[in-house]
């Protein structure tokens, strides 16, 4: 089969999907409104709340949510074979992950943008609504420290990218002061020309100009480079999220939205080049592969390792997050909201086509030869373990696309610091949007609990940054010594994805409390969604459990049973308010207002 029929019916599918159910959702369930009132301007401080352009914060929500899970998660679940990575990703997309990112920003559109977590507290109850709480700070802390962890080790293995992605910094920094203030279509478009053609003059340049951060020596002690890469980003990561949305988050997330446009044509292209060559674009990797060597149950794990492409819970941290205090009218929010998770979606597809055809087209193995074909996924997804570090997953992803690209006449040197340039710079976007939501959830807990000094953005955020940072440097992977220092967030990997879709139950779960209010029927849409990942993720977090109590990894058994109990008990309280019909009266007074009703 020819790979590039993947990608041309799902990509029509996406397009009718967003037509059809998301305009319903739209406008027959969420009944949005031009005029209704909306917290950025309400709010507005010039700071978190500030109305914003909906291509602007398109680009924003879009970098904030997909990060590097659409690209990593395909990549691994796809050794149960493209057809169930396939469907997964098109179906879950479509009718539950869009739906669950749409209905999180709509009722925090109706709440002063408030999280999910504080939201919890007017719809179910003041208890359910720490327990939720005390669910995201762990989500949150987990997704800091592994993502600054993602950061530093492809800074690691493609120091190519490192040059380039610094330099986002500064570009961001001069787009955001050039069309700061409401700028026009014109000057809005001039600035983006000249930001993307700056930012791919360093992509050239990193190629030209690779950077390895040496060792350091400290007190007869030395530190490995991903160690110090780490600290780098952390310190990075409190300033970006500290300081104004507008100055650094807001333009850096532009900018790479325009990134993953170019690199998504680029693929796009290069797949109908490498369709028209010789031979064509042959799908290389099984249809179905129910047995892989070392691998979990496909049920529940395909649903819970391919979680951004389908569905994530993170997305509910960010469509209650950064984006309601940015969007300027409700309708916006269908092409923020739906738009944004189908556009994950398309590239989760383009990812499958990388790694399920495109690595057929060249791989080099680890003894120097050129597999091509069913040899070389063969040689790549031998197992498990061979395919499931994060160098493998990167790798796999990488050489796909870049053997796809070189058919368009670029260097495959080129195209691969195209893809790792494009890869660590979405990782930056979840490091800086993460960090900004734990300092917002721990705002508000703080502020709830009359902490008033923690409720401080500067002191907020260095919590955020300190606990992940002391998570990221203290759980060293078993049998590691120095050499493991800064690469904790990877033993909590295993569990992130189970924690992350319990995650998604829970905001669908507050979604369907939102819509029994108002509908007799309606919430059905969100409730079975629902109820479909609750149980899935809840018996991929069991088999996680007993798989780390048998292993007596100690931390993963804490933490993860902490997270089970806590989504557990927010779960019942939940099913509580739905079956009684009512919850407490949102203390949101202008939420009704805004429904229209």
């Amino acid at each position: 089969m020819d790979a590039i029929w993947i990608m041309v019916v799902s990509f029509v599918g996406y397009v009718l999907a967003y037509n059809t159910y998301g305009r319903f959702l739209a406008r027959k369930i969420f009944r949005l409104r031009d005029h209704a009132a909306v917290p950025s301007r309400e709010l507005e401080d010039g700071v978190d709340y500030v109305p914003t352009r909906k291509g602007v914060i398109f680009g924003h929500h879009y970098t904030s949510i997909a990060g590097t899970g659409p690209i990593v998660g395909p990549a691994i679940g796809i050794i149960w074979g493209w057809v169930p990575a396939m469907v997964w990703v098109f179906v879950g997309s479509i009718v539950m992950g869009a739906v669950h990112d749409f209905g999180s920003l709509v009722i925090s559109l109706r709440n002063e943008g408030k999280s999910m977590a504080e939201i919890t507290g007017r719809y179910i109850n003041g208890r359910a609504r720490t327990l939720f709480f005390l669910v995201v700070f762990l989500e949150l802390l987990i997704v800091v420290a592994i993502f600054g962890v993602v950061i530093a080790l492809v800074f690691a293995r493609f120091p190519q990218a490192v040059f380039p992605v610094w330099c986002e910094v500064p570009i961001a920094v001069l787009l955001g002061l050039g069309i700061a203030g409401g700028a026009g279509r014109g000057k809005v478009f001039l600035g983006t020309l000249m930001a993307v053609a700056l930012m791919y003059a360093t992509v050239v340049a990193g190629h030209k100009l690779p950077l390895e951060m040496p060792a350091m020596t400290v007190g007869g002690t030395t530190l490995p480079p991903v160690a110090l890469w780490v600290g780098i980003l952390l310190v990075y990561a409190y300033i970006a999220s500290s300081i104004r949305v507008t100055t650094l988050l807001q333009p850096r997330d532009y900018i790479n939205a325009w990134q993953l446009f170019i690199a998504t044509g680029l693929l796009i292209a290069g797949i109908v080049g490498a369709h028209m060559a010789a031979g064509g674009l042959k799908v290389v990797a099984p249809a179905y592969n129910p047995g892989p060597t070392g691998a979990p149950p496909m049920w529940p794990f395909l649903m819970v390792v391919i979680a951004c492409g389908a569905i994530s819970g993170f997305h509910s941290l960010v469509a209650s997050g950064t984006t309601p205090k940015q969007i300027r009218t409700e309708r916006d929010s269908l092409f923020v909201g739906y738009g944004s998770m189908l556009m994950e979606a398309a590239l989760a597809t383009l990812v499958i086509v990388a790694v399920a055809a495109g690595i057929g087209l060249a791989y080099e193995s680890t003894s120097g030869a050129t597999l091509t074909g069913t040899a070389a996924w063969n040689q790549h997804y031998a197992s498990w373990t061979a395919a499931k570090g994060l160098g493998s997953k990167i790798t796999a992803v990488v050489v796909g696309s870049a053997n796809m690209i070189a058919t368009l006449g670029i260097s495959k040197g080129l195209a691969i610091v195209i893809i790792g340039v494009f890869i660590a710079s979405f990782a930056g976007t979840t490091l800086d949007t993460a960090t900004r939501l734990q300092r917002y959830v721990v705002s508000e807990i703080a502020t709830e609990w009359r902490m008033r000094w923690l409720a401080n953005r500067w002191v907020a955020t260095a919590l955020a940054v300190i606990t992940a940072g002391l998570l990221a440097f203290a759980a060293r992977p078993a049998g590691k010594g120095l050499e493991g220092l800064g690469t904790g967030a990877l033993v909590l990997w295993p569990m992130f994805g189970a924690v992350n879709q319990l995650l998604a139950a829970l905001a669908l779960f507050l979604v369907t409390l939102y819509l029994r209010r108002k509908f007799a029927r309606a919430w059905l849409l969100t409730l079975l969604p629902c109820l479909f990942m609750l149980v899935m993720t809840l018996w991929a977090v069991v088999h996680n459990e007993v798989d780390f109590v048998t292993k007596q990894n100690w931390t993963l058994v804490a933490i993860n049973g902490l997270t089970l109990a806590l989504a557990v008990w927010v779960a019942i309280e939940a099913f509580v308010v739905l079956l009684r019909g009512r919850g407490p009266q949102a203390r949101g007074a202008t939420e009704y207002a805004r429904a229209g009703d």
